[in-house]
């Protein structure tokens, strides 16, 4: 897309685009580094699959309690995750809150779209200041629907109050960036902030 008819907004994920997220800290610092490393790799349960659930709107008791009944010999590392949280957010990705502030600063419409449970989102924007820069943030365990799924998208849609062809997407995880993409969006995988400058220039924002 030419500049002379750029996108009317960009939207953000949030975790391992904006905010450095890693579970690993959290959980050693309840069970100790080799314990989390066990619990991270172990091949009979699935870390990121669990935390979907309250991505998606479950709570976190009930996720606990599902661990306690069913991987009872994991329940003190998957505990540790929530009781630990704020270990989990390491900072800002290097760049990329200068990408959203420079847009910001040039008058761009910003959004955000993240997989974070409702009981847990709060403590984001305590902790970083831009996301203050956002006109809105769409949080999937909130609105109880998480990305890929096109529901969430939808939810975006009406938010915003713009038609998603008009909205440019990054995100670090391709299965969200493909079913964006599907919707009519403008998809850019992220992999560093020095390639969304490139990428969100090459569609004439002022960035």
């Amino acid at each position: 897309m030419g500049s002379s008819n750029p996108p009317a907004a960009v939207v953000f994920d949030l975790g391992n685009v904006l905010i450095d997220w890693d579970p690993f800290p959290a959980i050693a610092a309840g069970v100790g580094p080799e314990e989390a490393r066990r619990f991270l790799e172990a091949e009979d349960f699935d870390f990121m699959a669990w935390n979907h659930g309250p991505d998606s709107g479950d709570t976190w008791a009930a996720a606990e309690d599902a661990v306690r009944r069913n991987h009872p010999h994991w329940a003190d590392h998957a505990l540790a995750y929530r009781a630990h949280f704020l270990e989990s957010l390491l900072g800002e990705v290097p760049g990329t809150g200068d990408v959203v502030r420079d847009l910001h600063a040039a008058g761009v419409r910003l959004f955000a779209l993240t997989n974070w449970s409702h009981e847990l989102y709060p403590h984001a924007p305590e902790n970083f200041e831009v996301l203050g820069l956002f006109e809105d943030v769409v949080v999937s365990g909130t609105e109880k629907v998480a990305k890929p799924d096109p529901r969430v998208f939808a939810v975006l849609a009406e938010r915003s109050g713009l038609p998603l062809e008009q909205l440019v997407f990054v995100d670090d995880k391709q299965a969200n960036v493909d079913a964006a993409a599907a919707l009519g969006m403008q998809a850019v995988l992220f992999t560093d902030a020095a390639a969304l400058r490139t990428e969100l220039r090459s569609r004439g924002l002022p960035v």
